[in-house]
Formats: structure tokens, sequence, C-alpha cells
């Protein structure tokens, strides 16, 4: 029996769909192996996103060829669809496979026997025109799933529409099909990924909107979460679904890049900040307690001093919870390497450091306001250090004392004290401790 070992470098969409192929190599008799065992196969499923894709690539090939030399290894996904001569100069890569290739590795080659020359079986991106149903989970609690892939957008600073292709996704009812097989299989809480996952439906007579109603209504989901969603796609109907959901948790992940209206221009997103601000409103208004995510970039192109103090006031300004800051890259083939001015590396580097530490501002007065509530907390199954950790509703992180009794569970649990990690120290209801056990045992463990 041949064995296969994985691993993705990127998002979780790309984790969803690298769980799509471990599943069609064990369903084709191979063993699963760690992808730091010894494996006959490697799959390295890429990213396109970071600046450093290529030595991260090597990287892993390295790695792979370190335990073992005639192992045949393949490298797929974005970043084999953008650079596949590139990585075909990797020495010891034996198949490069892009967008519209990826899922096909078992059908284009049976014996997986190392090769003498790379082979590139790469094609034009518009021909990636398939969708591909993929899940995964980083527990047995939580999974991710795919409902959407590629991007219509033309983002200034974005490569992926030319390593995914144009937007597409199933039909509603076989996202539910999907859903109805995780929940089978014991996961709690379903989380919606995609490239752009808001534009589900494109082209179609269904919608992002109807996709929730019916996932609404998959017996035994108890919680149903988005990974992301576009400001322009997050609709008043989806905040107002949301606010009246038994399901649909209260957080959002907003995608904002920049808070001036100028760098969204120059950046070719498809809204404004006061688009973005009565989205960030209306959530509050009806869901006061709602955690709300942003992503910035900072020292893009056009970039001034004054531009980025004017996006930085404005996200100050949001009663938002938390950013995730990217630094910009160049990256080949995008609008924003025709634009000025470039903004040196190293000021880019300040400008992220200044708002992740608003970030850490936001996100400790977002959590504080929670101290001594009860929220609802599903928990993952692992024993850290003596703990279990797990989400409230909101998205706030809790830990409490091992207990293999309240894995994969939802608890009211009383949110005690805010660790300087970033977590809360939580009371467990009576039925799971002690009567006499006190936080500060709790702390002490």
């Amino acid at each position: 029996m041949k064995s296969a070992a994985f691993e993705t470098l990127g998002c979780k969409l790309n984790f969803s769909e690298t769980s799509s192929m471990r599943r069609d190599f064990e369903t084709e008799g191979f063993e699963l192996k760690e992808f730091d065992e010894k494996a006959d196969v490697y799959v390295i499923n890429t990213c396109s996103v970071t600046l450093d894709a290529n030595s991260a690539c090597r990287k892993t090939v390295r790695q792979a060829l370190r335990r073992n030399p005639d192992a045949f290894v393949a490298v797929v996904g974005c970043y084999a669809q953008l650079e596949p001569e590139e990585i075909a100069r990797i020495e010891g890569v034996d198949v490069v496979l892009g967008a519209k290739d990826k899922f096909k590795l078992l059908d284009l080659f049976d014996d997986f026997v190392k090769q003498e020359k790379t082979i590139i079986h790469n094609t034009d991106v518009n021909e990636a025109v398939d969708f591909h149903n993929a899940f995964s989970s980083d527990d047995r609690t939580r999974a991710f799933l795919k409902v959407q892939d590629g991007c219509n957008y033309k983002c200034s600073f974005c490569t992926i529409p030319l390593a995914r292709g144009e937007s597409r996704s199933p039909k509603i009812a076989t996202v539910v099909r999907n859903a109805e097989q995780l929940v089978q299989e014991g996961f709690k809480e379903i989380i919606i990924t995609g490239v752009n996952s808001g534009d589900f439906g494109y082209g179609t007579d269904e919608n992002f909107y109807q996709l929730l109603k019916a996932l609404e209504e998959v017996k035994g989901l108890e919680r149903l979460r988005v990974s992301s969603i576009e400001p322009n796609l997050l609709t008043e109907e989806i905040i107002k679904l949301a606010a009246a959901s038994r399901k649909l948790q209260p957080h959002f992940h907003i995608p904002l890049q920049s808070g001036s209206d100028e760098m969204l221009k120059l950046m070719r997103r498809r809204y404004r900040s006061d688009l973005y601000k009565s989205r960030v409103e209306l959530i509050r208004e009806l869901m006061p307690d709602a955690c709300i995510g942003v992503d910035v970039i900072t020292g893009h192109p056009g970039e001034t001093k004054e531009l980025f103090q004017e996006s930085f006031d404005f996200i100050d300004s949001l009663d938002v919870s938390y950013l995730h800051v990217f630094t910009y890259s160049e990256r080949p083939n995008t609008h924003a390497l025709a634009l000025q001015p470039v903004v040196a590396k190293q000021e880019r580097r300040k400008r992220t450091h200044k708002l992740r530490r608003l970030s850490q501002k936001k996100r400790f007065e977002f959590d504080s306001r929670f101290k001594g509530q009860y929220r609802p907390t599903l928990f993952e199954e692992s024993n850290k250090d003596g703990f279990m950790y797990g989400w409230t509703n909101n998205y706030v992180r809790v830990a409490v004392p091992f207990n293999h009794r309240l894995a994969n569970t939802i608890q009211n649990v009383e949110l005690k004290t805010l660790s300087n990690k970033g977590h809360y120290f939580g009371k467990l209801p009576d039925s799971f401790i002690k009567e006499d056990q006190t936080i500060s045992e709790l702390v002490e463990l």
C-alpha cells in the first residue's frame, strides 16, 4: 500500500481543499501520513498571497525529500498556477498542477514513480470553471465548508483572480448536503469559506442570503459562522437575518483594506468608507455584543503619510473588535505596480506596527466588556498544559481546566479573569466543577 502526505501553505480555503484531496487519496487505498513522516507521495498545496511563496515552497519540498529522497512530489494550487516554471526549477518536484487540474492528480498518475523531469500540467486559469466541493476542520468541533471559488473583482493588489479564475459556486442543495454530512460526522459549528463567499450564486438565480437561510434549517447544526464577507456584499438583509437567527453567530469579518476613500479608489475596491461605517453601525445597533474583525493593508502604492493617518483615524473611530493587518507586497501582473508613490518597506512595517497596536487595544476593550457575563462556549478537544479552549458565540477565547466530558459541547461559561494572553479563564457550570473550586484555583492550575 502506497502512502501519501499533504501540506497546506495558505488560507482556510486551501486547508479545506487539501482535506478534500486527502479524502480522495484515502478512498483510492492510500495510507495517509503526517507531512513530517516518511511517505511515497507528498502533495504541497500552495498560496500566492505572501511575498515568500517561493521560499516557503522550496523549503517544504526539501523537507519532504529529506524524509524520502525517492518520494513523488506534487506542487499544486495558487502559486503553482501563477509561477509553474519557477516551481519546476526546484529540485525534486515531479509535477506542477494549476487551478484546473489540482484535483486530478489521481487521474493523471497511476504509479506515482519519480520523474526524470518535472511535468508542468498547467492551463489557462480561465479554463478553471468547475467547482470542487471541499471542507476541513481544525479539530472535531468546527468545520470549514467551501461554498465558493474564484473572484470577479480586480483589486489592484491581488493575484487571486489570476490564480483561481472567475467566481463560481455549487447549488444551494449541494452545500446543504455537505453541511448535513458534517453534522452527521459530529461537527457542531460550520464556518463558511470561499475566495469571495458573499458572491455565492453569481450568474445564477441563487444568492448568499438564500444560502444562509437554507443552512439555518440543517437539523443538528448548532452554529453557523461566515469566515469573511466583502462590505458591499454584506447587505442589510443579511445583517438582520443574523440578528434574528438561532444559528448564525454574532461575528463578522469584513475586509476594509483602507479607511481612506482615495486609497479605496486606488485599490479598486467596490465601496467607500461611508458604506463600511453604515454596516458596522447597523451591526452594533442590532447586535451590541457582536465581534467585528477588519482586514487592512498598509503601505499600498499611493498611500502617503496623510492618507495613512486618515485611514488610521477612521478605523480608530469604528466600534470594531480586532484587525488583521497585512503589509503590502509587490505581486506580479497587478495594477498596483503602476501606482506612485511607492512606500518604502521600512515605512510599511512602521504603519503595520502602529495598526497592530491599535488592534491590541480594540481587542482588549472588546473582550473586557464581557467580564462577569455568561457566554455559550463551544469547547475543543485538545489538552494544552492542563487546559482546554473554546470560542464564545461572539468569538471570545475561553480557557477552563481540561475535562474530556466538555469536548465538543456548548456550555454557558462565566467569563471570570482576562489573561495577558488574550483569553478568559472561565467558570464552568456546577455540574463540571467542585463546589468549592474558586477562580484563584483555576488560575493556579
